[in-house]
Parts: structure tokens; C-alpha cells; sequence
């Protein structure tokens, strides 16, 4: 049985689209992470921005053996591009976490009961008394989950279209990856197949 051609042509162009948008991704995050000339967002959301940068770089690495798994019908790549499909999806939304809890603006503390989630609390919880949302110890009492809710809910539409983008393309790179994996799989067994004949 042979490779479905067209399968095999369009998941080598997803893999294509995917190592740019791995590039995008990447440059505009060392942009960000290197020019730090008075702009907040860089100065305040630093372990974000690093992330981005190992995701940009995992997703160009992943969409260039998944062009050549494509090319070349080699299983294991498709495979490894495949499994890494779902990890990517988590380390993109450890980002958006990391980054909005990251982001001192919020002037939130802790993640879930306020300061009382930290042993030590740190500085990042401190405030001063005269602003309206520092609590009476000197420390932001909201926490940081419902800052993220509320930010969340303000900017519904962006987070809901690029997560729906974001699934749409990792739902048609695995579900082509593993119909390519398959094919390959059943041509290599009819060819084993007539050879011992």
C-alpha cells in the first residue's frame, strides 16, 4: 500500500509553517528579552520570555525533523513530532502563566489564598499603603488567580482566538503525523510481506 501523497505533502508544509512560526516566535522573544530601553512588559516578565525563547527554539528544531520525516517517510521522526506536539501545548500555557503571574502590574500575592500561600513572602507582594489595592500589613491581599481571571475575561476574545488557532494547529499536525506514521507502517509491512514470499 503506498503513502497518500497529498497526507504526506501537507504535513511537510504544516512542518514548514511550523518552523516559521517557530522563528517568529523566537526572534520576537530575544527582541523583547535584549531590548530592555525602559519597556516594562521586558523588565517584569523575564521567566516568560525565557521560555518563549527554549519554545521558539524546540518548535524550529520539531518542525524541521518533522519536514524531514515527512520527506523522507521516516517513522521515528514523525513519531517524536507527534509526542512533542502535546508538550509544546503545555510549555505554551506555562508561558502565559508564568508570565501574567510574573507581571507586577497585577499587584496580586500568591496564587490561590493571598499572602498566605508564601513561607517567605516575597518582595513582588509588598506595597505601599497608599495605594488602593495594598492591604492594611503592607502587602497585596488579592491573589494572583483571580487577577488572572479578571485579565482573562477583559481580553476574552484575543486568548479564546489564539488558543482555538493554537489547538487547530496541533490537532491537524498530530492527526497528519499519525496517518502519515500509519501508512508508512502498512507499506513497509506489505513490502516485508512480498519480500519472504
Amino acid at each position: 500500500m503506498a503513502v497518500n501523497k497529498c497526507i504526506k505533502y501537507l504535513l511537510f508544509f504544516f512542518n514548514l509553517l511550523f518552523w516559521v512560526s517557530g522563528c517568529i516566535i523566537l526572534g520576537v522573544s530575544i527582541y523583547l528579552k535584549v531590548s530592555k530601553d525602559g519597556n516594562q512588559i521586558t523588565n517584569e516578565s523575564l521567566p516568560g520570555i525565557d521560555l518563549m525563547i527554549a519554545i521558539g527554539v524546540i518548535i524550529m528544531v520539531l518542525g524541521f525533523l518533522g519536514c524531514c520525516g515527512a520527506i523522507r517517510e521516516n517513522r521515528c521522526m514523525l513519531l517524536l513530532f507527534f509526542i512533542t506536539l502535546l508538550l509544546i501545548f503545555i510549555l505554551l500555557l506555562a508561558a502565559g502563566i508564568l508570565g501574567a503571574v510574573g507581571e507586577k502590574k497585577l499587584k496580586c500575592c500568591g496564587l490561590v489564598n493571598g499572602p498566605s500561600d508564601w513561607t517567605q513572602i516575597p518582595e513582588s507582594c509588598r506595597c505601599n499603603k497608599t495605594e488602593p489595592d495594598c492591604g492594611s500589613s503592607a502587602l497585596y491581599d488579592e491573589p494572583c488567580s483571580n487577577k488572572i481571571i479578571t485579565l482573562m475575561e477583559k481580553n476574552m476574545e484575543v486568548v479564546l482566538g489564539i488558543a482555538f488557532a493554537i489547538a487547530i494547529l496541533l490537532i491537524f499536525g498530530m492527526a497528519f503525523a499519525m496517518i502519515l506514521y500509519c501508512q508508512i507502517g502498512r507499506k513497509d509491512g506489505a513490502t516485508g510481506t512480498t519480500t519472504n514470499a
